[in-house]
């Protein structure tokens, strides 16, 4: 798998549930000029995006949601607390949900990222990702809009490999 072995995946996550979206709107708001809403995170929930948390003495240190459908996988959200910034907790959550991707056999995964997120695009960067495309105006910001750059990683590239030899195997026994 492509999730780093020695970060321990499970200690502190939990899946978000309808009692945390209080929690994660103080840090949602503190963080953005134009935050996801109580409907948005209670919505994703509800239709059973893959929703998690990772606490800290009970208290919620980051969040991620990710869409997995169709073999792909897109980051819709993923978020750290302030007071926790700079520790490693937006990697450790990026790490948890490329791992939960991997595990739902997605062979690639999106996230679109604020143009001026320069600590996000490192960190997208640092962990592989490339930059595919452009979304012009895609977020609201204070002086109108902003671009969205778009990022894809491939994931279970072993899987993928396998499943094309074994097709072509296949494919050559039936010649």
């Amino acid at each position: 798998m492509a999730v780093n072995p020695e970060i321990d995946l499970a200690s502190g996550f939990r899946k978000m549930t309808p009692k945390d979206v209080a929690e994660i709107l103080l840090i949602e708001n503190s963080i953005y000029t134009h935050p996801w809403t109580e409907g948005i995170f209670n919505d994703c929930i509800r239709v059973g995006y893959n929703c998690w948390v990772y606490t800290e003495e009970d208290k919620i240190q980051s969040y991620g949601l990710v869409s997995i459908a169709a073999n792909e996988a897109h980051i819709l959200n993923l978020c750290v607390a302030p007071a926790a910034q700079g520790q490693g907790l937006g990697k450790l959550m990026l790490h948890k949900l490329i791992h939960l991707a991997e595990e739902r056999l997605s062979d690639s995964i999106f996230l679109e990222v604020r143009e001026s997120n320069v600590v996000a695009l490192n960190l997208y960067e640092q962990e592989g990702f490339n930059r595919i495309g452009l979304r012009k105006n895609y977020y609201p910001a204070e002086d109108g809009k902003e671009d969205a750059l778009v990022f894809a990683k491939a994931l279970n590239i072993e899987r993928s490999v396998q499943n094309k030899d074994d097709t072509e195997a296949q494919r050559r026994q039936e010649d």
